[in-house]
């Protein structure tokens, strides 16, 4: 994904939440809405994420060290999962304690204009950052629906601030129709069983976000298009003759590892087979440019071991069916 892009849609973000926030508790303050605390509280942990990512796109940048020889790619994994974890305590589960104690102790909503007119404030912000964050996905993700782009997508901003948007706006709407409700009937319970269900959707949404950043901070392969690219790439067929087998590994959004056994051929010199490395190496890295890493090891290909059969476990990014070393 674009840096910039994820950046534009970050601070988007955190401009409207901060306002959003700020207006909530104060309505808040007004009316001792428990919907409008929530709601609150969840602005000013969605506030806290976008610093978190921002900071995690900055601590990305550092350079390699000796003790970390390929870089700090990953730190942005990190940070994208400290939110779903900020996201699931001090959002959904301090929501869905707020909601349960209004349950059990209601009281009648005091100006209703206050949290009524902030709910439409708050709607109408969180749909210029939702507009924003999908501006910025549309232009990655191509035809992937939208569930595939989050479940896909190897840079985590735009994936966790558009889970962000979307949550924010229908807690929104159940903040307004838990509020409503107990304006209409006179029955404060209304307000904290919105308030419950914003919790349960904020904790919902923070369990999609942990799942998708731990395979990303685990280590996912290219995807099946680049692993293509990278294939087509190394073969010249003329000295590297084919793939043996293959590893690709994410060190972070815009790089990635490639890792090859190739086959060459068997009367070919060592300064041939190091010249088509590098010709190789060149190719891949016009092919697919996030790949910045790249180890290729020589071989002579055995059609004894690959009449053996194709390896059970390969995998997109890994061992070729049907080939193998010596």
């Amino acid at each position: 994904m674009s840096a910039s892009g994820g950046t534009k849609a970050i601070v988007a973000a955190l401009g409207a939440n901060l306002a959003i926030a700020a207006s909530k508790f104060v309505a808040f303050a007004f009316s001792g809405s428990s919907s409008m605390l929530a709601e609150g509280v969840h602005s000013l942990a969605d506030s806290g994420n976008q610093a978190l990512l921002l900071v995690g796109g900055k601590k990305a940048q550092r350079e390699a060290t000796p003790q970390h020889p390929f870089g700090y790619g990953r730190e942005r994994y990190i940070y994208a999962f400290l939110v779903s974890i900020v996201l699931f305590t001090v959002g959904g589960m301090f929501a869905i304690y707020e909601g349960y104690e209004k349950i059990q102790h209601p009281h009648d909503i005091e100006h209703w204009y206050w949290p009524v007119g902030v709910l439409v404030f708050a709607i109408i912000a969180e749909g210029f950052s939702f507009r924003t964050a999908i501006n910025e996905s549309n232009e990655l993700r191509g035809a992937l629906s939208w569930s595939q782009f989050i479940r896909r997508a190897k840079a985590p901003e735009l994936p966790v601030v558009l889970l962000e948007d979307f949550g924010a706006l229908i807690g929104l709407v159940l903040a307004l129709g838990g509020v409503g409700l107990a304006l209409l009937t006179g029955d404060g319970v209304w307000d904290g069983i919105g308030t419950v269900c914003i919790g349960v959707l904020l904790v919902l949404i923070a369990l999609v976000l942990a799942a998708e950043t731990k395979s990303l901070l685990l280590g996912e392969a290219a995807g099946t298009e680049e692993v293509r690219k990278i294939e087509a790439a190394i073969v010249d067929g003329d000295t590297v003759t084919r793939v043996i087998h293959m590893r690709t590994l994410h060190l972070g959004p815009e790089e990635l590892l490639v890792a090859a056994k190739i086959a060459v051929q068997h009367d070919d010199t060592a300064t041939e087979v190091a010249k088509a490395i590098d010709a190789a190496e060149a190719r891949i890295r016009e092919a697919v440019p996030i790949a910045r890493v790249i180890y290729l090891e020589p071989d002579i290909y055995s059609e004894a071991q690959a009449a053996k059969g194709p390896n059970p476990a390969a995998t997109p990014g890994g061992p070729t069916p049907g080939a193998s070393g010596h």
